[in-house]
């Protein structure tokens, strides 16, 4: 059976696709070195979409009416330009509402797509482009400390990482927030007032990296401008042994937070990224590991939720568990010592 994967290592070769939501222009070349915040991809998209109508506007079969339409398809079109006019001097004329890109014409009717958004795609980490992917983005390595999270506000910046976490289940408090903390990167533990999160953007920050975080603040923490990453999950959890001690012992370092949505799909995380200098290019990551002893795990549920240890062995077949229920197993070895019997299911694998 193969194992969920979640990444705190060390040092590692780190590969990131870079893709835009929809075809746009790649302003990034193959080699080029990069940082987080450079712009490596645009294009721009409608919010909306506008149906005329010439049929009824100008009273008219379809069939005359697509004879009275004077755009096409592809057309940009300024608010107030005529879309549709009919014979002699006092004919109908049909008024594009907004400015807008005309995409389908027919049956007497025009489409249009109006509030065009422009998107700039990031890069989103340090490193190299070692791939360009027509129309839709690019591919970049680095190497470096990677720590993956569960939940992040969608954001990414770069900074100095700066411990305010004495241990790894210390409550950040809005006391220990001042104006030397302007443009760092914070580690903290478990936040649990909306008023640090506000505190926070005041300095402003560079970003937050949390163990946890109120379910009640999620809402909040999507509005702040800066990146926050939740390494362990939500209410009150003290951050996993692993991901303390490499962010911690690497305080004072330059680190990019990309606190992008952890997508199950794509297995895109959110992550934190550590460029370290290296001599050469350490191996890439597995994607996919499967259960086996002596893998190092983390429990994914209570009653020992975050916790990191390994696999002693694999049941046989089926287990039958305190619920109940039936399922595959494992012996797992926890850091306290404890020897426990874990669902698979419940395990994943800290690459």
């Amino acid at each position: 059976m193969q194992a969920p994967v979640i990444y705190v290592n060390g040092l590692t070769s780190i590969v990131r696709e870079r893709l835009l939501p929809v075809p746009g222009t790649v302003l990034a070349r193959l080699n080029q070195k990069v940082s987080p915040l450079d712009v490596i991809a645009q294009t721009s998209w409608a919010r909306e979409h506008l149906l005329l109508d010439v049929t009824r506007l100008m009273r008219v079969t379809s069939n005359v009416a697509d004879r009275l339409i004077t755009c096409n398809v592809g057309d940009r079109i300024a608010v107030g330009a005529v879309i549709a006019s009919g014979k002699g001097l006092f004919s109908r004329r049909v008024r594009a509402p907004r400015d807008g890109r005309v995409v389908a014409v027919g049956g007497g009717k025009v489409l249009m797509e109006v509030g065009v958004t422009k998107m700039e795609l990031r890069a989103g980490i340090p490193g190299t482009v070692v791939q360009v992917l027509p129309n839709r983005g690019v591919v970049i390595q680095t190497a470096g400390a990677l720590i993956q999270g569960v939940w992040g506000n969608g954001r990414i910046a770069s900074g100095t990482l700066v411990n305010l976490a004495e241990k790894p289940d210390g409550i950040l408090t809005v006391g220990r927030l001042d104006v030397s903390l302007r443009g760092s990167i914070i580690l903290a533990g478990i936040v649990n007032d909306v008023e640090i999160l506000q505190a926070a953007a005041g300095l402003p920050v560079r970003g937050l990296i949390l163990s946890s975080i109120l379910p009640s603040l999620i809402q909040k923490a999507m509005e702040m401008r800066y990146p926050i990453l939740v390494t362990d999950g939500f209410g009150s959890l003290p951050m996993n042994s692993a991901a303390y001690k490499l962010l911690s012992t690497n305080a004072r370092r330059d680190v990019t937070v990309n606190a992008e949505i952890h997508d199950r799909y794509s297995g895109a995380r959110p992550e934190v990224i550590i460029p370290l200098p290296i001599s050469g290019i350490p191996l890439i990551p597995r994607e996919v590991e499967t259960f086996a002893p002596g893998l190092q795990v983390r429990m994914r549920l209570s009653p020992a939720l975050g916790m990191i240890g390994s696999i002693v062995a694999l049941k046989p077949g089926l287990t039958r568990l305190p619920s109940g229920l039936q399922a595959p197993a494992a012996e797992v070895k926890l850091e306290n010592g404890e020897t426990v019997i874990v669902p698979l299911i419940n395990l994943e694998f800290m690459g």
